[in-house]
């Protein structure tokens, strides 16, 4: 004999409620995916872009734009920022497919817009400087990075490198407010469940 779960029964709003509510967050985590993609890919195209026009248009020589607190000088870099590490660049280049691999797998949890520009610019920015070094002279996995914008006279970046700069910015205003990559704050995790001792009649 079948069983029914009588009226005003909680259990039966919530399993009525539950699958509407998993197709909701599920089109909200697509939606997160989707820009998280779009500024990846914004990012990749303006970065290899301006890669292309610097490598037409500058040489070795400075040219400055606000005096000597900004210019343009084409460099080009087989190391990480700063030319750290320039004897290392097939490391480098493991290091940043790595980022680009953990960065996809954690775009599944997305729950947070804030998190998806932030994954966005730090996924596209490691892609534009991976490109470098996987297409770029003298080959294959040791490719220097083309890097053009000359700060004061500490280092020559790109355009990558300013999407990664913002991008560790809002991570760490993100952290600070204990806002996970899944939307949640952490006070709201940290709030134990609550155990219901009563007895049931």
């Amino acid at each position: 004999m079948p069983s029914y779960l009588p009226d005003g029964d909680p259990t039966l709003d919530v399993a009525a409620a539950a699958p509407d509510e998993l197709t909701s967050q599920e089109r909200r985590r697509r939606r997160l995916v989707g820009l998280l993609v779009v500024i990846a890919a914004g990012v990749l195209a303006v970065d290899q872009l301006s890669k292309a026009w610097a490598i037409a248009t500058l040489d070795g020589a400075r040219r400055e734009l606000v005096g000597d607190l900004l210019g343009l000088q084409l460099v080009f870099n087989p190391g990480a920022a700063l030319s750290i590490a320039t004897g290392m660049t097939w490391v480098l280049t493991l290091v940043a497919a790595a980022v680009v691999v953990v960065l996809v797998r954690v775009a599944r949890r997305l729950g947070s817009t804030m998190w998806a520009v932030a994954l966005g610019l730090l996924l596209g920015g490691a892609l534009g400087n991976l490109v470098d070094r996987l297409v770029r002279e003298p080959g294959f996995p040791s490719g220097h990075v083309i890097d053009f914008i000359a700060y004061l006279d500490w280092f020559v970046g790109n355009v990558a490198d300013i999407a990664i700069v913002v991008a560790a910015g809002l991570v760490v205003l993100l952290v600070a407010r204990g806002i996970g990559v899944d939307g949640t704050r952490e006070r709201d995790r940290a709030v134990p469940p609550v155990e219901d001792g009563g007895a049931r009649g």
